[in-house]
């Protein structure tokens, strides 16, 4: 385990990117408790810490998902729509009360609806004399 932030810099509701080599992560302090996962959508991989962050729940910037960080559901599924984890398909979001979209058959919207929702991957983290300490892949 390695010190990441201090408490006091990561108030409840509050998120923080932090970086090592090639790994960033986002640290959140939501009503769940502090975590870390990857620091990036796990759509199209866009950083979720500039998303916004409510309760458990946060916001994509790119693609209005919506992921409960604290059981890794989707909440909202990407406008662009695609794979679920389990494989099942999501078609692209239509506002309430139009019509659905016509599916695309571009290369681009072809290649959208392969993308496949990855589950969140979370890494340890643990609190010793109010700093965060987390544990970096090896």
């Amino acid at each position: 385990f390695e010190p990441v932030a201090r408490l006091a810099d990561l108030p409840p509701g509050a998120m923080r990117r932090v970086t090592r080599g090639d790994l960033d992560l986002l640290l959140a302090h939501t009503p769940a408790g502090l975590l870390a996962v990857e620091d990036r959508c796990p759509h199209m991989a866009a950083p979720l810490s500039l998303g916004e962050l409510e309760g458990c729940v946060i916001r994509c910037p790119l693609h209005r998902g919506r992921f409960d960080l604290a059981s890794g559901e989707v909440v909202q599924f990407p406008t662009t729509g695609g794979l679920d984890a389990d494989g099942a398909y999501q078609p692209t979001w239509s506002p309430p009360g139009s019509e659905p979209k016509p599916e695309p058959t571009d290369l681009k919207a072809r290649a959208r609806a392969l993308t496949r929702i990855r589950r969140l991957r979370y890494y340890p983290l643990r609190l010793r004399d109010d700093v965060v300490e987390l544990a970096w892949p090896r």
